[in-house]
C-alpha cells in the first residue's frame, strides 16, 4: 500500500510517499480502507518535532522507521481482529486511525464510530481529532450551558471553526477572534460578535466572559483571565506557545480558580457519537480550506506551515 512516513524533524520535505505492507487488525483493532485523512495541529508538531515531549511517540532522536504519518481518518471496514463487535467489512467508518495518510490503517475500535450519513469521506475526515477537542474543552472542561459567554481565540483554525459551532449549540453567546481575512466566515458559522486581532485586543476590551477557550496562546495567562467574569474559566488548547506556555498553565490551573489545566483531548466513540448528533442536526459542518491528493501530502504540510490554514487540509486517497 502507499503511505506517507516521516524521515525526520522539521520542514515538509520531511514526508515521502513509501510503498508499504498492508496491516494487520490485532485483538480489538480495525482495519479501515482510508478514503481520506486530514491533519491536525499534532501533526504539525509532530513534522517539527515541538512541544519535544511529542518525540516521545514519534521517535527519538529520529522518527521510528516508517512512522506513517496522520491521526484522523474516515473510509470504510475491511476487516476486523479478534472481540470486534461494534462493526463489520463494509462498515463506514470515521475516527482516530493511526497513520491514516495511507491507503490502508489500523484503529482500535473505541476510537471509531459510524461516518455521518450526511457527510461526504473528506468532510468525515475533518472531524475527529479537531472536533473532539473543541468538545471536552467546551462542554467537558468548562461548562458551557445555555445563556453564558465564550470566547474563541484562534476561531479560524480546525479547533476553533468547530468550537464556535459547538459553543452556539450549547446555547451561548459566542465571540470568535481571527485575523481580518476570516471575520466573514466566522460570522457565517454562527458567531454572535468577532474580533479582528489587528484592530483590538481581546484582553484590552470592556466584554467579560464565562469560558475563554484558547487556542493560540498569544497574550499571557494572567492577561487572558482578566477579562473572565469572577467564575469564568480559561481553557488553553495550544502547543504553539511552547512548553514553556504549557508547564505555565498547568502549574496556575493547581493554584487559581479561573485557570484550567491545557485541554488533552481523546478521540473516543463517545465524543464522536456525540459530534453526530450535531452534525445531523446541522449545528456542526466541518469547514475544509483545501484538499490534497495522498501523493501532495507534503505540499500540505507546507501548507500548514505558513500558518494561514481556515478551518481543516484534507487529504484524499
Amino acid at each position: 500500500m502507499r503511505a506517507v512516513i516521516q524521515t525526520g524533524y522539521g520542514s515538509a520535505d520531511v514526508m515521502a510517499l513509501k510503498d508499504l505492507e498492508k496491516p494487520t487488525p490485532g485483538e480489538g483493532e480495525v482495519l479501515v480502507r482510508v478514503m481520506a485523512a486530514s491533519l491536525a495541529a499534532g501533526e504539525y508538531f509532530g513534522m517539527r518535532g515541538k512541544p519535544f515531549p511529542i518525540r516521545l511517540y514519534i521517535g527519538f532522536p529520529k522518527p521510528k522507521k516508517d512512522f506513517v504519518v496522520g491521526l484522523d481518518c474516515a473510509g470504510i471496514v475491511e476487516a476486523v481482529g479478534p472481540s470486534v463487535t461494534r462493526f463489520s467489512s463494509g462498515d463506514e467508518v470515521y475516527g482516530e486511525c493511526r497513520g491514516s495518510c495511507a491507503e490502508y490503517a489500523v484503529a482500535k475500535e473505541g476510537s471509531l464510530a459510524p461516518k455521518p450519513a450526511k457527510l461526504s469521506f473528506e468532510q468525515a475526515a475533518a472531524v475527529p481529532t479537531s472536533a473532539c477537542t473543541a468538545l471536552q474543552a467546551l462542554r467537558d472542561r468548562g461548562k458551557v450551558r445555555r445563556g453564558q459567554k465564550v470566547l474563541i481565540n484562534g476561531a479560524s483554525g480546525g479547533v476553533g471553526t468547530f468550537a464556535v459551532q459547538i459553543a452556539k449549540a450549547l446555547g451561548a453567546e459566542v465571540t470568535g477572534v481571527c485575523s481580518r481575512g476570516n471575520v466573514d466566515m466566522i460570522r457565517s458559522i454562527g458567531a454572535d460578535h468577532v474580533i479582528d486581532y489587528a484592530k483590538a485586543d481581546f484582553t484590552k476590551g470592556s466584554a467579560r466572559y464565562d469560558v475563554i477557550l484558547d487556542n493560540v496562546a498569544s497574550h499571557s495567562l494572567s492577561a487572558t483571565r482578566r477579562v473572565l467574569t469572577p467564575n469564568g474559566l480559561h481553557v488553553p488548547s495550544s502547543g504553539h506557545a511552547g512548553m514553556g506556555w504549557i508547564i505555565a498553565a498547568s502549574l496556575a490551573a493547581m493554584l487559581v480558580r479561573q485557570q484550567a489545566a491545557p485541554v488533552v483531548a481523546v478521540t473516543n466513540s463517545a465524543s464522536l457519537l456525540a459530534l453526530n448528533e450535531f452534525i445531523k442536526t446541522g449545528d456542526v459542518t466541518p469547514v475544509i480550506d483545501r484538499t490534497y491528493p495522498l501523493g501532495e501530502t507534503a505540499g500540505a504540510f507546507a501548507y500548514l506551515d505558513e500558518g494561514h490554514a481556515r478551518g481543516k487540509v484534507v487529504i484524499t486517497i
